[in-house]
């Protein structure tokens, strides 16, 4: 391509790009010129002047929660990289290590929080840990995948030379597994910022988080509207900014990977019911002796025979249980309408823009607007817009998965083989027929995986919109007894929610396989 050319692409591929969020101001703006009154929407006009008004108070806030969110990043994602590597260094705990790094990553951030709080103290120190609890697992997940995607003579070569596990982990695996990583660290971008946020309710000083706590409670639609715009830039701007040092430093673009490995042979440690109990007894082994080495109070730090007593065998157990189940009720009728909302509506949209690609451009930058506005910003503005009720709690839940469903959908219906689409096409076939016979075949995996993946963010959405909202739920069940030092109740409660969010990970899990393994077979006939 000449230079000519080359500068005339870009031109075209730049108001391509622009497109979309000029749509979205555009759609925004006549949005809060069309809803009555000043107590709902805030337009980019009066988000503009706010935030120019209080500049320097936003300046210094996003430098205390972008400094936290920066360090837990970091943090976070070197223990996800330790941790694939440990996995495939150690073949048989490789089961072992993924299932306790999917229990800790589905500890919700509403009851963890308060609780490093009361360890740390004051400090950053619930900032930063949050924040690298909410990016370990979405990197170690593809990392460990790109640790594997090696072609197998690269790996016989090194053995040829007489070298070992390490030699092929440094020299070829690692090398392989850089897109994949580049791949989880987009993803974790904006869920380091989502942590360090949370961290910051639970008693910190500035913050993106407490002036976001400020505008809830004082109904400032402007500065609500404000913090939301200005999460949704920094998100994005990292997002987009880790892709363009991908490619620049990498050969190749990164996947979009949201699969969990594939953990050993047959039916798997992980998969069966010897597995999950591993799993358990491991954890509980840990928490208790973490909580010997530690010496905490016992007032504060609750072991497992503590939530054991709290829950069965301690007076007042049935009434705990009772309050308990209750909060779990009200949680799981939230989260389910919004979790199947959010991946209908990602896969049905990913159909509508393989069918149509031009919408591209214009879908693309809302959803990732969507994905990148921390939830802590959105609940308010969700108040503001349909209530405190379990309408307003399935919809944040519905965007929370919204976006993973979408890209990972796009990804599986992009990978149909295309020597199967050549023939379809040499046939007459048109697009409908194509997608049904060849891409929605290809997706299932995809849409599977993101199904996986946004069981803890489902999770994580619910609590929080029952913490800063509905006052219902197991979300503020935690809020409250963190409040009120019930630390009996805020383990439980943690322990309960931590549970639940692994048991539908494994039977989505479960799902996943049975469908794919009639698949399989149906193509194999």
């Amino acid at each position: 391509m000449t230079p000519t050319a080359a500068a005339g692409a870009m031109r075209m591929r730049v108001p391509r790009l622009a497109l979309g969020p000029i749509m979205v101001l555009v759609a925004w703006q006549g949005l809060a010129v069309a809803v009555p009154g000043d107590f709902l929407v805030a337009g980019p006009w009066e988000v503009a002047g706010h935030l120019w008004q209080n500049a320097g108070l936003y300046f210094r806030a996003l430098q205390t929660t972008l400094a936290a969110a920066a360090t837990g990043f970091l943090i976070g994602n070197l223990l996800a990289v330790a941790l694939a590597a440990l996995a495939l260094l150690l073949p048989r705990a490789e089961a072992l290590i993924a299932g306790l790094a999917l229990l800790v990553f589905c500890l919700p951030l509403v009851a963890t929080g308060p609780i490093l709080r009361v360890l740390y103290g004051p400090g950053t120190g619930p900032q930063v840990t949050l924040a690298a609890l909410a990016v370990y697992y979405t990197t170690f997940v593809p990392v460990l995948v790109g640790l594997r995607a090696t072609p197998a003579a690269w790996l016989d070569l090194v053995r040829s030379y007489g070298r070992g596990r390490f030699a092929m982990l440094w020299h070829i695996r690692a090398r392989a597994a850089l897109p994949y990583l580049v791949a989880g660290l987009q993803i974790a971008a904006p869920a380091a910022f989502l942590g360090a946020m949370v961290g910051e309710f639970t008693g910190a000083e500035r913050g993106m988080g407490i002036l976001t706590l400020q505008a809830m409670r004082g109904l400032d639609t402007e500065a609500t509207w404000t913090l939301a715009t200005v999460a949704a830039a920094v998100s994005i701007a990292a997002h987009g900014g880790i892709g363009w040092l991908a490619r620049h430093a990498l050969s190749e673009p990164p996947p979009v990977l949201l699969a969990p490995p594939q953990t050993g042979s047959g039916p798997g440690l992980w998969s069966g019911l010897r597995g999950i109990l591993v799993v358990g007894v491991v954890a509980i082994a840990l928490w208790w002796a973490l909580l010997q080495i530690a010496g905490l109070n016992p007032f504060f730090a609750k072991g497992p025979g503590d939530v054991w007593a709290f829950l069965v065998s301690g007076p007042g157990a049935d009434e705990n249980r009772a309050t308990l189940l209750a909060a779990l009720a009200e949680t799981t009728g939230a989260l389910g309408p919004g979790y199947f909302a959010g991946m209908a509506m990602g896969a049905a949209l990913a159909v509508v823009v393989t069918l149509a690609p031009a919408l591209s451009a214009v879908v693309m930058p809302v959803a990732i607007a969507l994905r990148a506005v921390p939830i802590v910003t959105t609940v308010p503005l969700l108040v503001l817009v349909v209530g405190r009720g379990p309408v307003g709690s399935a919809a944040l839940v519905a965007v929370m998965v919204f976006f993973p469903t979408l890209v990972a959908c796009l990804y599986g219906l992009q990978r149909a083989p295309g020597q199967v689409l050549d023939v379809m096409a040499s046939y007459g076939a048109g697009r409908g027929k194509a997608l049904l016979y060849a891409r929605l075949p290809a997706m299932l995996p995809a849409f599977f995986a993101a199904a996986r993946m946004a069981v803890p963010a489902a999770v994580l959405a619910v609590t929080v919109v029952e913490w800063l909202a509905t006052g219902r739920g197991l979300g503020a069940l935690m809020a409250v007894s963190a409040s009120l030092s019930d630390y009996g109740t805020l383990w439980s409660a943690t322990v309960l929610t931590a549970v639940l969010a692994a048991l539908v990970y494994g039977i989505v899990a479960r799902i996943e396989r049975r469908v794919l393994a009639v698949f399989a077979s149906e193509q194999a006939q």
